[in-house]
């Protein structure tokens, strides 16, 4: 009978491993769409918020449906003319894809979110990592330290 080998290296660089190894795929909204069609591409993906990106795919902020509803209602701007780009909250903590998972928590931890985007040096939306994702890899990572 073969002895099996645990590869107790799995889960003991959890510090060393990189973002880009537990990012979520992200679907985001361009900044020159309208407002209508963000809120009805909102309304679709059942979300209340949506990252805002050029045409390059570089990420720009989020826009959040209360707030375009507020704004453009509340001002009488015509949601079919107005842009996103005007409603958007560039203030987002984020993180690099070349980060530690490590620094990823610590970023959320610091900013108080459950969730950052995660972007190239270069400022491009990869996509997102969770708090979630990075505890289960911390389980993931016990489960292999005997």
């Amino acid at each position: 009978m073969e002895q099996i080998k645990h590869n107790h290296s799995l889960g003991a660089h959890f510090e060393a491993r990189t973002v880009k190894d537990i990012t979520e795929s992200a679907e985001s909204i361009f900044n020159k769409a309208s407002v209508k069609a963000a809120l009805d591409e909102m309304q679709a993906r059942a979300i209340d918020s949506s990252p805002v990106i050029d045409q390059r795919g570089k990420l720009l902020g989020t826009v959040s449906q209360n707030k375009m509803n507020r704004e453009v209602g509340g001002f009488g701007h015509d949601p079919k003319t107005e842009p996103v780009e005007a409603h958007i909250d560039r203030n987002n903590p984020y993180c690099f894809e070349d980060q530690t998972v490590a620094a990823a928590e610590k970023i959320m931890l610091e900013a108080k979110v459950g969730e950052v985007f995660v972007v190239t040096r270069e400022k491009f939306l990869v996509g997102t990592i969770n708090i979630e994702a990075i505890a289960q890899e911390k389980r993931w990572r016990n489960a292999w330290n005997f």
